[in-house]
């Protein structure tokens, strides 16, 4: 009896990851921290309060002035958040009263598509700092074909639009077939490209191409045919790129939940030697979803280029690439999820400037909300153990599969053999993590017996 034996590495996917137990998050989990980071931003606008502060000095004399202007000052921030965002309670026409809304839901265009270029690329296991970036080269593309190319209503947007995917895909590729040849670190590839897009924007915006007979630092003004169209008229505005980004996010759920590509980007984001194992490319799987993640974060530059702003500046991305990682964070890397999650920032950054306006409220005091929210959403083992929510099912499946030392041990000291089968060779030297198969040749056509 002959034994061979034959050892390869025992795969396993990262279950108890950060990043899977940020998308393993529940609803229940985000609203407790987009509430709480909304309630620490209002205990710090409080705090800051000039009021309330002078009236801290005589608190024990007259205790009625500290809390009157403390809950003044609380309440100020919700409703001037609210007055900012979603419904003006207090402006004298209709117009006036449903404008906030109409203008975050015209902020949170780019933060959605940047947020699924980042999302898209968090399911395969990769980190797309480099949404920055490829904004600017898809708004630079835009913006580029706006000025010089002359084409009919409509087609023109078109074009402008294809040329705007084009330029992020490009931009998303670099490190995307750098990581899949050679193994590059994207992260590190994507923020060296961030800086390259930034130094090329400033160039192009000394180029009489872009700024014509303008002056250096602002492009011109792209023509109506161009630019996405208004929606509600004139008086509001929002834009087409509204409904862009909604038809980009069912894209993204499609290709995630119904193609054979998507299918294969999850296997190998969950665990890519097994991937490899099943025969997917993994290394194809990496590139095209860089392209993919680049050409949706162009498509997020026209946002400002064609829709709101319809020119190119040092200004144009702002942090909205930065971000779109919170809002893939927030909205657990799902194409539903961030859509809502880039409403709720778009209604932050409109509301941040009537807080501003009507309370007096730093507008910095937004970039707090958003990040205690990041903070909460980082750490979900924190959120669970205050308000005792419930484990993850993948963190639970983990625990249930990984058996106790002492059973393993009491396993490996008895192990039992079947009446007539062989018995296998046994050995202790095989490292941790490595499975060892064993296979018995038979002699003159017959299994051995024991």
């Amino acid at each position: 009896m002959k034994a061979v034996k034959t050892t390869q590495k025992a795969d396993r996917p990262p279950i108890n990851s950060p990043l899977r137990q940020i998308m393993s998050s529940s609803a229940m989990l985000i609203v407790v921290a987009v509430l709480l980071s909304l309630l620490v931003s209002a205990v710090l606008v409080v705090a800051f309060d000039q009021k309330v502060q002078e009236s801290a000095a005589y608190l024990f004399a007259r205790p009625s002035d500290f809390f009157g202007y403390a809950g003044t000052a609380f309440a100020s921030f919700f409703t001037s958040l609210f007055r900012g965002a979603i419904f003006d309670y207090q402006a004298t026409s209709a117009v006036g009263m449903i404008m906030p809304i109409t203008n975050s839901l015209t902020r949170s265009v780019p933060l959605i598509l940047a947020g699924l270029s980042v999302a898209l690329a968090f399911r395969a296991g990769l980190f797309n700092i480099g949404a920055q970036g490829q904004l600017l080269m898809g708004a630079a593309l835009g913006v580029w074909t706006g000025l010089n190319i002359s084409l009919p209503y409509g087609l023109h947007l078109l074009v402008a639009m294809l040329l705007a995917v084009l330029g992020g895909a490009v931009w998303g590729a670099v490190p995307g077939i750098l990581k899949a040849r050679v193994g590059a670190n994207e992260v590190i590839v994507t923020i060296m490209m961030n800086s390259i897009a930034v130094f090329l924007t400033s160039y192009f915006l000394k180029s009489r191409v872009f700024i014509g007979n303008g002056y250096p630092g602002k492009s011109s003004t792209i023509p109506d045919t161009a630019a996405y169209p208004k929606l509600l008229g004139s008086a509001f505005n929002l834009h087409l790129g509204f409904l862009i980004a909604l038809l980009a996010a069912v894209f993204v759920w499609w290709l995630l939940e119904r193609s054979t590509f998507g299918f294969e980007l999850r296997a190998a984001g969950a665990n890519p030697n097994a991937a490899r194992t099943a025969g997917i490319s993994v290394n194809r799987v990496i590139a095209l979803t860089m392209i993919i993640a680049g050409a949706l974060a162009g498509l997020a530059g026209t946002g400002p280029a064609l829709g709101t702003e319809r020119f190119l500046s040092a200004g144009t991305a702002g942090s909205i690439g930065f971000d779109a990682i919170t809002v893939a964070l927030l909205g657990a890397s799902t194409p539903l999820g961030t859509v809502l999650a880039g409403i709720l920032f778009g209604a932050f950054a409109s509301g941040a400037s009537t807080m501003q306006a009507a309370a007096g409220i730093p507008v910095d005091i937004v970039s707090v909300s958003q990040a205690v929210i990041v903070l909460l959403i980082a750490a979900p083992p924190l959120i669970r153990w205050i308000f005792r929510l419930p484990e993850p099912i993948d963190s639970r499946i983990a625990k249930q599969a990984t058996p106790p030392m002492s059973a393993t041990k009491a396993d490996s000291k008895s192990e039992p053999t079947l009446a007539g089968a062989p018995h296998a060779e046994k050995t202790n030297t095989q490292p941790e993590g490595e499975v060892v198969a064993t296979e018995y040749e038979t002699t003159g056509g017959k299994e051995a017996q024991s």
